[in-house]
């Protein structure tokens, strides 16, 4: 499951553009011999409050992981950084119970937000991401964020190649546990 906002659901590109589609792709390529299913649970404007009540509905399939992608619209409406914590906190809770491999994508701020909130956004994902012994993508735009060639002209959604340069981000953290994931299934 790919757990996301706008930067999941492919804004702005067509749906075969956005990285979870092209992770769907690269597993066939890479695990031809596995069934993964890749379910694209991004939706635009979505903020960590979405997080448990979205997880609970997916988990009507069982998943055996949760790419978890928000926070990014938290920081945007400069949400209160401690609740969005303590939201993204109780989706990892359920999914850890549910024993679902987890990978925190993590996001910064633009500089215009000020250093101390910059780095007090990008410290709640390592905070949990210690805490809950799960792996993160230290940034989900890394290559990506302030690339003119990588954006839509709103500068802020990725365009196809963006979409591209995401699915490396996640899937060099990703291809690892699936490896791992895959031999203790042989």
């Amino acid at each position: 499951l790919c757990l996301g906002d706008s930067l999941t659901a492919g804004y702005g590109v067509e749906k075969e553009q956005a990285w979870p589609w092209l992770l769907q792709e690269q597993l066939k390529k890479d695990f031809p011999q596995k069934n993964f299913v890749v379910i694209n649970g991004g939706e635009s404007g979505a903020t960590t409050a979405s997080a448990l009540p979205r997880l609970k509905w997916f988990m009507k399939n069982k998943l055996d992981f949760l790419i978890l992608a928000l926070g990014a619209n938290d920081g945007l409406r400069v949400v209160d950084l401690d609740q969005a914590k303590e939201n993204l906190n109780r989706a990892i809770d359920l999914a850890k119970k549910a024993e679902m491999k987890i990978i925190l994508a993590g996001m910064k701020m633009p500089p215009n937000f000020g250093k101390a909130y910059q780095e007090k956004f990008s410290q709640m994902y390592r905070d949990l991401a210690q805490a809950w012994k799960i792996q993160m993508i230290p940034f989900l735009l890394e290559g990506i964020g302030g690339e003119k060639e990588m954006n839509l002209d709103d500068g802020i959604h990725p365009n196809p190649k963006g979409q591209e340069k995401m699915l490396q981000n996640i899937y060099a953290v990703l291809k690892p546990m699936i490896k791992l994931y895959s031999s203790q299934l042989s």
